[in-house]
């Protein structure tokens, strides 16, 4: 720590005039109780001249003397608690340089509109862009844990990380030979030894540390606009907003009287009741979030959950009482079985994808008996038999499993222009065979192995036209009538044969 600072000022000879404005940022320079070494340094200054101001605290501060006479000034500065920075302007022509912004008659910042990710903010113009013709821009600061009376002040937390390094602890964030962590270079060669005295190289803390120490800290510099919407904001949650009016010609800044909001609680979710032994629909949005509860009407040993997910993966959690039994990303057809307790309620969390919406069905049930949806493989693809492709028929095949079930085949005739963006928006796996045209169907058949590994089948598509593109789609019907749909395919027959 550097107990103290000193700044000669000489004022041109026959001033009347002396301002002096400082701004003191961080842990600032406050008057400690005198020691032997404060009162050596007093009685040194007293021989040099007279005490004309003190000040402690953390806030911009002015001095201002009408009858200065020319002669050599002084300023000092103590940092009774950590290192520190500060900004100082000092001028014998403060009438006519005006470098800091004026503020308004009201200089408070309002908040006009408050939602649950976005506060707007609004405040009065300075009087400096219409009374002086000066150029100013407003900067606004956001941070969740005060406000800020300066500008510097926000810098320095910014730059946290490289002005101010809190000293880690030797065996908890740095090895004992990680010299390059403290800006050495590290010469550990066989040919080189160490000698002390080496100068050290600066280097910058790494981003992966400096993050540690960072204040949760945004600033945004908007122009000369005096009304501005922050956005992704969290939630619930208390945020304390300033604005500094900036003159772009002198770099100096006055700050507005900060403000704070909570931001406004996440709608409260309507939890879906789930019916023992019934299939129910689902929908979410794009990384929206649904509840769903069941409580069984007699005692369990077990639940079981089915759960058919349509479209991308989706993260679902399932609570028994409060205690969480299950957390994953699933997609296609999944089913959980979990244990069971006398009276237990379950809670299930279903969060969407960040792609789009998502579709499931699901089931609940204390009694299993036949599962509501088919099974199918973990590999849902169809695949095509090049050298079998002809101009009218194409060869396809897919797994099946070992249990027994209806699979069905249908074609469309599609744009040979037909892209797979197009082909993506058909993939709900939910869409069964009953909305398709007769026409399209091609055939329906039973298949099963108590192989796994030979549950295969294939199927030999005819009556196509040449040089035509065509969409495949295989349907699987459960016993209970659902049914899960492979992932499309998209074939085209040869022009010439």
């Amino acid at each position: 720590m550097v107990p103290a600072s000193f700044i000669s000022l000489e004022p041109r000879w026959g001033s009347n005039y002396l301002f002096l404005n400082t701004s003191i940022i961080r842990e600032i320079l406050e008057a400690r109780e005198p020691d032997p070494l404060d009162q050596q340094k007093k009685q040194q200054l007293n021989e040099l001249g007279t005490d004309l101001y003190s000040y402690k605290g953390n806030d911009v501060e002015s001095y201002f003397a009408p009858n200065s006479p020319s002669g050599l000034y002084r300023l000092e500065l103590i940092s009774t608690e950590k290192d520190t920075n500060f900004k100082v302007y000092a001028t014998t022509t403060p009438e006519s340089d005006q470098p800091y912004p004026e503020l308004p008659y009201d200089p408070r910042v309002d908040v006009t509109a408050l939602g649950r990710t976005t506060v707007t903010l609004a405040w009065k113009p300075s009087p400096t862009i219409s009374q002086l013709q000066q150029p100013i821009q407003y900067c606004v600061i956001i941070n969740k844990e005060h406000n800020f009376k300066s500008l510097c002040a926000v810098e320095a937390k910014l730059n946290a990380d490289d002005a101010f390094m809190t000293a880690p602890k030797p065996g908890l964030d740095f090895s004992p030979f990680d010299f390059a962590y403290f800006g050495f270079t590290s010469d550990s060669g066989p040919s080189r030894e160490r000698t002390i005295g080496v100068k050290p190289v600066t280097t910058r803390v790494s981003r992966q540390m400096a993050g540690a120490w960072r204040v949760d800290l945004q600033q945004i510099c908007i122009g000369n606009k005096n009304v501005f919407t922050v956005s992704d904001l969290k939630p619930d949650t208390q945020y304390y907003f300033d604005v500094f009016a900036v003159n772009t010609n002198s770099n100096m800044s006055t700050a507005y009287v900060g403000t704070f909001a909570k931001t406004k609680e996440e709608a409260k979710q309507k939890t879906i009741e789930l019916k023992d032994g019934k299939v129910t629909d689902i929908f979410i949005k794009r990384k929206g979030v649904k509840f769903l509860r069941f409580a069984p009407v007699s005692s369990h040993q077990k639940m079981m959950l089915y759960v058919h997910s349509c479209l991308d993966a989706v993260q679902i959690q399932v609570r028994r009482d409060g205690k969480l039994l299950l957390s994953q990303n699933m997609e296609g057809v999944r089913q959980f079985q979990l244990r069971g307790k006398p009276k237990a309620k379950y809670l299930i969390r279903l969060k969407g994808s960040k792609k789009g919406a998502s579709m499931l069905k699901i089931l609940a049930t204390n009694r299993p008996n036949k599962q509501p949806f088919p099974s199918v493989p973990e590999d849902t693809r169809i695949k095509v038999f090049d050298k079998l492709r002809t101009c009218s028929s194409v060869t396809v095949a897919w797994l099946g499993t070992q249990e027994r079930n209806k699979f069905c085949v249908y074609k469309k005739l599609v744009e040979n222009n037909y892209s797979e963006e197009q082909k993506k928006r058909e993939q709900n796996q939910c869409i069964g065979p009953d909305i398709r045209k007769k026409s399209e169907k091609v055939v329906c058949k039973y298949f099963h192995s108590h192989i796994l590994q030979k549950a295969v089948t294939t199927e030999t598509i005819r009556g196509l036209q040449p040089g035509k593109s065509y969409l495949l789609d295989v349907y699987v019907i459960g016993h209970g009538g659902h049914s899960v749909k492979y992932q499309s395919k998209l074939i085209k027959t040869r022009r010439s044969c």
